[in-house]
């Protein structure tokens, strides 16, 4: 097939981990590719900036990545050659309790079970074969619904996996090991009385176990540097300060990849779309937003349990039933007393993130979609209770509520970091129900963002595969895997 002379042959518009890999892929192919950025920067959710005091290192967005270290295609890129380093904490995260105690999940799948106590064989039973599995099904499980390379590894991380976490935790008796799942199953966004919560909680720990949960040394725009670096070295063009509102400020390509939500696309390509597609589009569904703030600290964090100051995630909540209360109350659009709290305290490994003898860290909590509630005292009320001095050691702090987020960036709608609810009915049929999910209804537009499978998390699996797709479609290229 022979195509028309164009200004290039694809243009990714937005840089956020999934339009980098997008991108990287198609040029890899021998393809001419330009990825267009809004902001002065690359990164999308991978930037890192002094957002308090001079000399302290915060990432704006995500901070901990066990998924861009564990990242099917991300581990075939040479990103180690072009600057990324990771450092993995002594303990990927800890789950402090009222008594003092703390849950942890560490490397070993043995050490993390021994430490639950009573619950140690239940969580090696339950733990075991995904972690055995893993290997084989990463690829299936971040990715579009189709049938599975290995569909008897599949069908058993399958049948936990799409249980509610609610259901899930029955099997576990200790406060320990309830508040250890519920930590990582709120990582959902959403009520863990819903199907299908229970699967990033078993992904998370089994990454745990097998990858880690590291941080890149210096922030987490050494992710997006790496893999800009990369795409640069292979003959990719990059253009920043490049908002992108309709397609006729596009050059003109045979392939269009869109790293942006339902809701953006339609504003930009809505006039090409299907009237079915675009019905389909604009019921698309977003979840609950998030409150952030950042802290300069004088001191690391002075946590009661002495497990919580070697790791470099903290889940907050104590136990399973607080958090499960919380978070069914910001789906219900309530404000809890309580919230379930995610913090990353990064310069606990990484010197170069404050000044010396300080330290940063980083924490948000789940509020309804579009809130401008200041959670602030409320964030660290819930650290002060497990960590009693936490407050005395704030030098300075930077908030953003839901509509800061959005404004930041505006693939969080609302403050959704995932690009719309990971529930059941949106799980493989994000953005809509369609053979591919990455095709549109128009010709050469695709879309590439976490509003696609497998959503959130810097994978860059949904560019991945939205590429692979238009490789396919196009220009007739396709991959072995």
């Amino acid at each position: 097939m022979q195509l028309k002379k164009r200004d290039y042959d694809a243009v990714v518009v937005g840089s956020g981990p999934n339009g980098l890999a997008a991108a990287i892929l198609m040029q890899q192919n021998g393809l001419s590719v330009l990825l267009l950025e809004g902001k002065p920067t690359i990164g999308g959710g991978l930037r890192t900036a002094e957002l308090t005091l001079p000399g302290y290192l915060h990432d704006i967005c995500s901070a901990v990545h066990p998924l861009a270290a564990a990242s099917p295609f991300f581990e075939t890129l040479p990103l180690a050659a072009h600057g990324l380093e990771y450092i993995y904490p002594e303990i990927a995260a800890a789950h402090p309790l009222d008594n003092g105690t703390a849950a942890i999940l560490t490397g070993s799948i043995e050490e993390t079970g021994r430490l639950l106590g009573a619950d140690a064989d239940t969580y090696l039973k339950l733990m075991q074969p995904v972690v055995k599995d893993w290997p084989v099904i990463a690829a299936d499980v971040l990715g579009p619904l189709h049938f599975p390379m290995h569909p008897i590894a599949m069908a058993r991380f399958g049948l936990p996996a799409l249980t509610s976490a609610s259901h899930l935790v029955k099997r576990f008796k200790t406060p320990e090991a309830r508040g250890l799942f519920a930590g990582m199953a709120a990582h959902a966004i959403q009520p863990l009385s819903n199907l299908a919560t229970s699967a990033i909680a078993l992904v998370l720990m089994a990454n745990g176990h097998l990858k880690g949960w590291p941080i890149p040394k210096g922030g987490s725009n050494q992710i997006a540097n790496a893999l800009a670096s990369y795409f640069v070295s292979i003959g990719g063009k990059i253009e920043t300060n490049t908002y992108i509102t309709s397609l006729n400020q596009l050059p003109s390509a045979h392939a269009f990849l869109f790293d942006v939500t339902p809701r953006q696309l339609l504003k930009i390509a809505g006039h090409k779309f299907s009237p079915l597609y675009k019905w389909q589009m604009e019921r698309y569904r977003y979840g609950m937003g998030v409150f952030k703030v950042d802290w300069a600290l004088d001191a690391p964090i002075p946590f009661k349990a002495a497990e919580c100051g070697k790791a470099g995630t903290i889940h907050i909540g104590n136990t399973f039933e607080e958090i499960e209360e919380g978070e069914q109350q910001i789906w219900d659009g309530k404000h809890p007393e309580k919230p379930y709290v995610l913090l990353a305290q990064p310069s606990i490994l990484d010197s170069s993130r404050a000044p010396q003898g300080k330290h940063t860290a980083w924490a948000y909590c789940h509020v309804p979609n579009g809130s401008e509630k200041d959670m602030t005292a409320t964030i660290e009320n819930q650290v002060e209770r497990f960590a009693p001095g936490f407050k005395d050691t704030i030098l300075g702090r930077h908030t953003m509520n839901t509509v800061q987020m959005e404004e930041y960036n505006p693939n969080y709608i609302g403050g959704d970091i995932n690009g719309g609810v990971i529930d059941l009915g949106q799980l493989f049929t994000r953005p809509v129900l369609r053979w591919s999910p990455y095709k549109t209804s128009a010709k050469g537009i695709y879309i590439c963002s976490s509003s696609t499978p497998p959503g959130g998390g810097v994978h860059g699996m949904c560019g991945y595969h939205a590429a692979k797709r238009a490789l396919k479609d196009v220009f007739n290229r396709r991959l072995v895997s």
